[in-house]
This record gives C-alpha cells, structure tokens and sequence, in this order.
C-alpha cells in the first residue's frame, strides 16, 4: 500500500486493489478514516472514520483539500482514470 502523503505523523495510503471512487485511507495514532477525493478539483469529502475526533478528523480534511490535486494525480498512476 503505497503511502502518498505524510500528515503529521499520519499516513495518506492508495490501495492498489482498492476500488472506484478515488479515495484516500488515512492511518495513524490509533484511528483510520477514509476521504473520497473528488477528483480532479475536490474538496475531499469524510466517509468513515475510527479513533479520530472530529477537530483531527476536520484538520486532517483540510490537509486533504490542500493536497487534492497531487492525490488524485497520485490515485490516477495507480488505478488510471478516476
């Protein structure tokens, strides 16, 4: 599982077997929680979370937001077109 992108201390992953719509898994200090991409423009949108508040799960989406391009660049290298 390729890790795309660092949030502090956080990990941002791809599944390569992982299935449409473009999303991300973020993984780390005991919580996951997946955002779909939207891509190509976003913003990212929260669809589940585990161990994660919401002030982590809400920073973590703006992080997202910031870095949406470069994630559904990312997610198009490993699965083709969104």
């Amino acid at each position: 599982m390729p890790t795309v992108l660092r949030l502090e201390g956080l990990r941002v992953v791809i599944y390569p077997n992982d299935h449409r719509p473009a999303h991300v898994h973020v993984i780390g200090t005991g919580g996951e929680a997946v955002f779909l991409l939207h891509c190509p423009e976003g913003p990212s949108e929260l669809r589940e979370v585990y161990g994660f508040g919401r002030p982590d799960a809400g920073r973590i989406k703006s992080a997202l937001d910031a870095a949406v391009a470069k994630l559904c660049e990312d997610w198009r290298a490993i699965h083709g077109d969104h």
